[in-house]
């Protein structure tokens, strides 16, 4: 920045000022005559990153390494949840309701119940995750519902599976914030998104790989146990197995990393200060915590998970059901799932991957909402049995941004939050209440709608609409609360111009920018 004077005095003595950070001599009586500010955001990035002597070359040998050696077992590890999670869609089409004399709306409580642990439990969970470590809380806690899963396949009734869904739900809570907040600690916030896609993105595949497995499995002819029964052996066992390795096999943080040499471990360090954490590995404090929902972004952030919350638990729980309406067999309905949820995993990783080239969360949230929300809608809209085609192509379109959606909701309040205790918190807020919207979901699929659900698809579209809304509000803020605050300090700053280690407290601080 070049800063010209114009001398207003014959005076000689000096003074220091301190503006945005830097000291700055000047004359006592002197004029600004004009401020020069043609340096390119680019040109200030690269001083930020000569101050924290990070090395490109370094850094991107350090991403990758983190990507081979950590990601890949976080995304089966996903898998594996998604798959224990959502198996129950696929073992009804096996039977499981008739053989435990489940009818009517119990069917429907025994999905909810599911949800109300998950939101009660994931906060202390969370804490327990910061507290603990992650890589050591988030294995033990796979474990136990990969044991629960397996524990499903002795239900005997309806009251006995209740129990089961009720504990697993208490297991599941604070996995998913447990791992956005573990990948945070290891990767910048322009490289988030499209590591939690990959990551996420076997939800997607667990989804279409549960048709599969589920439609092998069900051909297995056994004369002591159901079909559904081994499915939740099988899956549950895998689990188990996949935790224990887990247990053994992730880094505590980067320091502790037996694969990084010490110069990596530095570099590494160094790239959260600049842009993740405003401080590493913080003792855990609640009252600290609880300060992110003070401003109202956070609360709108809230509302934006139970919008998309809805369509993405539509897809989770209802989709052989919906797929079922175009009134193929218990088997084909199950295999016609794959497809469908194959291409919201590749959906997924391309606008993830779009998201973090360009920077921007908003538009591409807003682009998945958009999409699903006309598959909603074209398919409660047509005779699905009459337009086979179009049916199953709409069912795409659903499947094309549900996941985006959470996946960028998630990463863009992680962004938005350099206070590592804020942060975890706030996912184990978020993450959950976009999972409770799974009440309304299960609710409004109602047995009297069957075969197709008219009622409950438009619901859904319209829960996704709001959710349009809320995310084009928050933008607007976002860009008018940047400009209010560069105007008030003569800048023009974004979010990349302020390292995180500076930026403790979040909105309140006059440096910090939103990153929309």
């Amino acid at each position: 920045m070049t800063i010209t004077f114009k001398s207003s005095s014959e005076t000689n003595q000096e003074m220091t000022i301190t503006y945005e950070g830097s000291s700055i001599k000047q004359h006592q009586s002197v004029d600004v005559i004009s401020i020069d500010q043609e340096a390119s955001i680019e040109e200030k990035n690269n001083e930020i990153l000569e101050t924290y002597n990070i090395d490109p070359h370094l850094e991107k040998k350090l991403c990758w390494k983190f990507d081979l050696r950590i990601l890949p077992l976080l995304a089966i590890m996903y898998l594996f949840n998604a798959l224990d999670k959502g198996n129950i869609s696929n073992a009804k089409t096996d039977g499981l309701a008739e053989d435990l004399g489940i009818v009517g709306q119990q069917w429907n409580n025994m999905l909810s119940i599911f949800y109300v642990p998950f939101v009660l439990f994931a906060f202390p969970l969370a804490l327990v995750i910061k507290r603990y470590n992650a890589a050591n809380v988030i294995p033990i806690l796979m474990f136990t519902f990969g044991a629960i899963s397996m524990l499903e396949a002795t239900a005997f009734n309806y009251g006995s599976l209740m129990t089961a869904r009720w504990f697993l739900g208490i297991c599941e809570s604070a996995f998913f914030p447990g791992i956005i907040f573990y990948l945070s600690t290891f990767y910048r916030r322009h490289e988030l998104a499209r590591r939690l896609s990959i990551f996420y993105s076997a939800a997607n595949i667990a989804n279409a790989f549960s048709g599969l497995l589920s439609f092998g499995v069900f051909q297995i002819d056994s004369s002591k146990l159901h079909g559904w029964q081994i499915l939740f052996l099988i899956e549950g066992a895998a689990t188990v197995i996949i935790a224990v390795f887990a247990f053994l096999y992730l880094p505590r943080s980067a320091d502790s990393a037996k694969f990084l040499s010490e110069e990596e471990k530095i570099c590494a360090r160094k790239r959260i200060e600049l842009d993740s954490s405003a401080v590493q590995a913080e003792k855990v404090s609640i009252r600290d915590a609880i300060k992110v929902f003070k401003h109202p972004v956070c609360i709108a952030w809230m509302f934006q998970e139970i919008f998309i919350g809805v369509p993405l638990n539509a897809i989770n729980n209802w989709f052989p059901q919906i797929i079922g309406s175009l009134g193929k067999g218990t088997v084909m309905t199950n295999l016609y799932t794959v497809a469908p949820n194959v291409w919201g995993a590749v959906a997924l990783i391309i606008l993830c991957f779009c998201s973090d080239l360009t920077r921007v969360r908003s538009i591409f949230i807003v682009i998945g909402l958009i999409v699903t929300l006309i598959g909603f809608v074209v398919f409660g809209c047509i005779d699905t049995q009459s337009h086979i085609g179009v049916a199953y192509f709409s069912c795409f379109l659903m499947t094309t941004g549900a996941s985006v959606s959470s996946v960028l909701t998630s990463t863009w309040y992680n962004n938005n939050t350099p206070n590592e205790n804020r942060r975890v918190v706030i996912s184990a807020v978020g993450v959950p209440l976009a999972n409770a919207a799974g009440l309304i979901a299960t609710n409004i699929f109602r047995p009297k709608d069957a075969p197709k659900y008219v009622p409950a698809l438009g619901i859904t579209a319209g829960f996704g609409g709001a959710g349009i809304l809320m995310v084009l509000g928050i933008l607007l803020f976002m860009i008018f609360d940047n400009r209010r605050r560069n105007r008030q300090q003569g800048v023009n700053h974004t979010y990349r111009d302020v390292p995180t280690a500076e930026l403790y407290d979040g909105p309140s601080n006059p440096k910090y920018r939103w990153m929309y």
